[in-house]
C-alpha cells in the first residue's frame, strides 16, 4: 500500500511473483520509477475501473498521488525497512518449518521437540510443535534455535539457491491453503531476504524497526470498511468507502473550526 505496487509484486525491488525465488538481489524500485510509471498514465483517475486496469500494465496498485511524492529523500525502496517478526520469524515457520515437517514427518518431529531437555527462558514443546494453534514471535524465535539440533542427522542442504531445487523434487514445499506439493518459489518472504543486508546499509540495524503502525492502519482502513462491503468490485468499494471518510473528516474539521 505505501510503495503504491499491486500485489505478487516486491515492493521494494523490480522482482515480479515469478522472480521471488531468484538467488540475485533485483534492482531497487525507487520512488522515481514509480512517479514516472504514474506520470505516463494518461487517463482519467476517476474513471476508478479504467485507472486501476491501465495501473495493472505498471504493477501499481491505484493509487494516483502517493503521500510522499514531495517529500525529499522519501523513497519506498529505502524507508520500508525489513522487520524480524515478518521476515524472518514468520518467514522460518510458514516455509522453512513446513519443509522440515514434510521431510521428517509430523510425528517424528513432534517426538524430536519432546524429548529435547527443558531450558530457562525458552519455550518446553513437550508436545511437540506441529499441532499448536496460535504461536507468537517468541514461540517462532525458540523453535527458530531449536532446529538445528531437531533435524540433526537428516538430510540438509548447504546453500539454500544452490540446492533448493531438491525441495520441490521431493515435494517438501506444500501451498498453505490447498496443501499441495508446490513447484515454484512465489514466496515474497523469500524474496524479501535479499534486501536485508542493502536496508542495514541505508537505514541501520533491523531490529529497531516495527510494523506495529502500519499493521494497525491497515486495519482501519482496509479491513475494517471490508467488514461493510458486499465482496463485489472490492477496489471501487474500497476507494469509495475511504473517501467517504475523507469528507466527513474535513466536514467535521470544518464544523470544529467555525465553532
Amino acid at each position: 500500500m505505501l510503495a503504491c505496487i499491486q500485489g505478487h509484486t516486491s515492493p521494494v525491488t523490480t522482482a515480479m511473483y515469478k522472480d521471488f525465488g531468484d538467488p540475485d538481489h533485483h534492482p531497487p524500485h525507487t520512488a522515481a520509477l514509480t512517479l514516472t510509471q504514474l506520470q505516463s498514465i494518461q487517463c482519467n483517475v476517476n474513471e476508478v475501473e479504467w485507472y486501476f486496469a491501465t495501473c495493472e500494465d505498471f504493477r501499481l496498485s491505484g493509487i494516483s498521488h502517493p503521500f510522499w511524492h514531495d517529500w525529499l529523500y522519501a523513497d519506498p525502496s529505502q524507508f520500508l525497512t525489513p522487520e524480524a517478526l515478518h521476515y524472518w520469524h514468520c518467514q522460518f515457520w510458514d516455509h522453512d518449518m513446513q519443509w522440515c515437517k514434510h521431510a521428517l514427518g509430523a510425528a517424528e518431529l513432534d517426538f524430536q521437540f519432546s524429548v529435547l531437555p527443558p531450558i530457562a527462558g525458552f519455550c518446553h514443546l513437550n508436545q511437540g510443535m506441529t499441532k499448536l494453534k496460535q504461536v507468537g514471535g517468541h514461540t517462532q524465535r525458540d523453535v527458530q534455535r531449536y532446529i538445528i539440533v531437531v533435524i540433526a542427522g537428516f538430510p540438509q542442504v548447504d546453500t539454500f539457491h544452490d540446492h533448493k531445487h531438491a525441495i520441490i523434487d521431493a515435494g517438501l514445499c506444500h501451498g498453505q491453503t490447498s496443501g499441495a506439493a508446490l513447484d515454484h518459489w512465489e514466496i515474497p518472504k523469500l524474496e524479501f531476504m535479499q534486501s536485508v543486508t542493502p536496508s542495514i546499509h541505508q537505514a541501520g540495524t533491523v531490529i529497531q524497526w516495527s510494523a506495529n503502525t502500519t499493521e494497525h492502519a491497515h486495519i482501519e482502513v482496509v479491513k475494517d470498511p471490508v467488514t461493510t462491503m458486499n465482496n463485489q468490485n472490492y477496489d471501487s468499494q474500497i476507494c469509495c468507502t475511504l473517501d467517504h471518510d475523507k469528507k466527513c473528516h474535513l466536514f467535521n474539521t470544518a464544523v470544529s473550526l467555525s465553532e
